[in-house]
């Protein structure tokens, strides 16, 4: 445990971080669960939509790379494309 006290406010600041980036990802994770489930579906698109606005938000928010939100999102749009081609 820290001695100092910025130190100690620092670790406090982290948790609080960490618990909300722990929501993001997984309210981020529910929704593009939900978007590859309602692949070939009516309610694809509107399913993709709010995915890919949970990922942008997380990727603007630091709680993800600008890489890794581009990846999910390319891998989402390649997933929904597939079901409703096929």
């Amino acid at each position: 445990m820290a001695n100092i006290k910025s130190q100690k406010k620092r670790n406090i600041t982290n948790l609080k971080a960490q618990e909300r980036n722990k929501a993001v990802r997984a309210e981020l994770k529910t929704r593009v669960k939900n978007a590859v489930n309602a692949a070939g579906t009516d309610d694809a698109e509107a399913a993709f939509k709010a995915a890919v606005k949970r990922i942008d938000t997380a990727a603007q928010k630091g709680v993800i790379h600008k890489n890794a939100a581009a990846r999910k999102k390319s891998r989402l749009a390649k997933k929904l494309n597939a079901a409703s081609a096929g």
